[in-house]
């Protein structure tokens, strides 16, 4: 085999010629390249069967894109090697053992849905409220476990709350509902082959005979489950070849493990260790970043990236004043690259939350510039966000039927299909709206909790509205007792939802229901940018592993945000945080952008965060500093928190002209001011009233 375009540490994996060997692959290193390259050596020139090699890797499209390179390199010979997922590999090896295991031929795989409406069942039949004991929240604890090799009888050891010993009864249940029914869920794929070869060792013997050449793709990333399956598969003849990056390990939330490929050593003492230092995607400047920021963790291998390619230009580093300036900063420079030429599809904004898009979106929509959001929905898009703006719409308009068909049974309030059918029928009939029609039942009480909030709204803000919404409609509560990774950024973003509110009332002083829904209506619409390739990409830094853009703006870089304030209490969750600054550094290949505010807006708090310390770790002589010495925001200047006012008091607004207050809220005022604005509430001290 010609190898001549492989560099001498790719050249030297590939013709490793057996015995346990780790490839430390860096970023943009051509790890992909060196697997193929390596299955097509074992067979080409080490004459090994196919049919004895084993390459796993985590993604059904990262198997298909290794069996494609590998059927260049070897023809119809790669068809007889197993290339898969772990969990095609685990659906193998029960399929071929089924009766052992106990199941008949036609056994079942539950997906993640079929097992959620187990688990419902499941608490329906032990009389348990859903709201407390939250399916979802459930399954995940059910499924961390079993990924942690725990059956209930295991997991009972760590049973320490009620909470728990319900947690324990519904996996109980739950293992003999799946059992009954012959079926098995996507953990059972990696738990039943290592049970199997635990309780049947001459089967293992015959799987070792099969696999006797082993190659796994992102070993960093696998939990313990995948961990124990590979090491008895390879404990025979340790031709095991694991290629990974331990300082892209950035999915410890998961389950996946990082000491794993930090153990490999250990586990097979006499392995060859060989890292892949020479990049190919990135210019040396990025590179001398990424590098920077990632020897300040503790728990890695040594490992410098390097390059051929030409230095490039320095990285940018932006302070911006606050969030809109932050965006509108990023925005400006977007529409330079494109002017310039650059295709928009080449450009990326990364972030660390899902709710920081919503700023970034805001100024592109306002530019007309097509981008589109991977690995999440639009901002107003987002389910929890539509449901939020139905509840406003349904205070502020009762006739509004499609906002109330949207929310009446959000959260759940056992409003089902037949009565909201029936309730139609009845609004039809008497020529009514839909909430019109309600006279009775459980649309009774929804219907009385929207009177509440309307009538309690003339008094409050618009941020305080929101807040009452969440709490009364029993939003937040449903959320925060889901305790899901899912629930949680629904949870960030409608307490950003709060952010839209705050910047409309300090900016405006105006606290129009009215106004704001005109308002956010022209910048919610996005149907225009979809269907269209070319367009600038935003996406949270976890979504991005594995891709690449010419250009890439890394935002939010303070304290508290990036890294993240969850990751404060502990030293191991910090070096997660760095991880995942090093991925998002080595996205770029040509240009990269640091920008973090003096202040930001998040959740509707507004916060003076001092820069993220990965700035910090960054030598000055990579930097060109774009950071001006601004003044941080003084609320004072917006708002007169002392000042007092009665109804019947004169006053003058800069845009409404002479008015007189009619009526005091807390925060708000009710002004009546002549045609053709009538009554307007205004923020109670801000600074376009003043006394007469």
């Amino acid at each position: 085999m010609d190898l001549s375009t492989l560099n001498d540490k790719q050249k030297e994996a590939v013709e490793w010629p057996g015995g346990p060997i780790l490839v430390l692959a860096g970023a943009g290193s051509g790890k992909t390249r060196v697997l193929t390259t390596k299955l097509a050596y074992l067979v080409n020139e080490k004459g090994i069967n196919p049919y004895n090699i084993l390459a796993i890797t985590f993604t059904n499209k990262a198997a298909k894109e290794m069996k494609e390179r590998a059927f260049k390199m070897l023809g119809s010979d790669a068809y007889r090697m197993q290339i898969s997922t772990f969990h095609s590999l685990g659906l193998l090896l029960i399929r071929e053992n089924y009766e052992k295991l106990g199941f008949d031929k036609n056994f079942t795989i539950l997906d993640s849905d079929d097992s959620l409406t187990i688990i419902k069942k499941i608490l329906k039949d032990m009389n348990l409220d859903p709201k407390l004991y939250n399916p979802r929240a459930i399954r995940n604890k059910i499924s961390s476990a079993k990924n942690e090799l725990m059956d209930s009888n295991y997991y009972s050891r760590f049973v320490n709350s009620e909470y728990e010993e319900i947690v324990l009864e519904v996996f109980k249940r739950y293992e003999k509902k799946v059992i009954k029914n012959n079926s098995m869920d996507f953990d059972d794929l990696l738990l039943l082959p290592i049970k199997l070869f635990k309780e049947y060792p001459d089967v293992l013997e015959e799987y070792q005979n099969r696999f006797k050449y082993i190659l796994v793709d992102e070993y960093q990333d696998t939990n313990e489950a995948q961990y124990i399956l590979i090491k008895m598969l390879s404990k025979k003849y340790k031709n095991i070849c694991v290629v990974g990056d331990l300082d892209q390990s950035i999915y410890g939330f998961r389950g996946a493990n990082f000491r794993n490929i930090l153990n490999f050593e250990k586990d097979y003492p006499d392995a060859k260790v060989v890292p892949l230092e020479e990049n190919y995607r990135s210019t040396g400047n990025i590179l001398n970043v990424a590098n920077d920021i990632i020897k300040h963790n503790k728990q890695r291998k040594e490992k410098n990236l390097w390059t051929k390619n030409d230095d490039g230009p320095k990285i940018r580093y932006h302070r911006a004043y606050d969030e809109k300036d932050e965006a509108n900063y990023v925005m400006e420079e977007i529409k330079r690259l494109i002017i310039n030429g650059e295709p928009k599809s080449s450009i990326a904004v990364l972030y660390r939350t899902n709710a920081q898009s919503r700023n970034m979106e805001e100024a592109l929509l306002r530019e007309n510039i097509p981008y589109k959001v991977v690995g999440s929905f639009y901002f107003y898009n987002r389910k929890e966000i539509k449901d939020l703006i139905s509840y406003l719409k349904l205070i502020y308009n009762h006739n509004d039927d499609v906002s109330l068909m949207r929310i009446i049974n959000v959260p759940k309030r056992q409003i089902g299909p037949k009565t909201i059918e029936n309730l139609a029928t009845k609004a039809v009939d008497k020529g009514v709206s839909l909430y019109e029609a309600i006279d009775s039942g459980k649309e009774l009480e929804f219907k009385k909790l929207i009177e509440k909030i309307e009538k309690e709204s003339e008094n409050i803000s618009l941020t305080e509205l929101v807040e009452m919404i969440l709490v009364e409609s029993g939003m937040r509560k449903e959320l925060e007792s889901a305790k899901t990774l899912e629930s949680e950024v629904r949870l960030e973003n409608l307490e950003e939802f709060k952010s839209i509110t705050k910047n409309f009332e300090e900016n405006n002083g105006v606290i129009s229901l009215e106004e704001f829904l005109l308002e956010i209506s022209l910048v919610s619409d996005i149907e225009e940018h979809k269907n269209n390739n070319d367009v600038v990409t935003l996406m949270t830094i976890h979504s991005a592993k594995g891709l690449e853009f010419d250009h890439v703006f890394i935002i939010g870089l303070e304290e508290g945000l990036f890294p993240h304030i969850n990751s404060f209490n502990s030293s191991d969750e910090i070096e997660e945080e760095r991880r995942l600054c090093y991925v998002a550094v080595t996205r770029a290949r040509k240009t990269l952008t640091l920008v973090n505010a003096e202040r930001r807006m998040l959740y509707g708090n507004t916060n003076c965060n001092p820069p993220s310390r990965f700035i910090s770790e960054i030598s000055d002589e990579y930097l060109d500093k774009d950071v001006k010495e601004v003044n941080v925001f003084n609320r004072d200047e917006m708002i007169d928190e002392t000042a007092e006012y009665c109804v019947g008091d004169h006053v003058i607004h800069d845009i409404y002209g002479e008015g007189v207050v009619v009526a005091l809220g807390d925060s708000v005022l009710s002004i009546a001011f002549s045609h053709p604005y009538g009554i307007k509430k205004i923020m109670k001290g801000h600074k376009s009233i003043r006394k007469v």
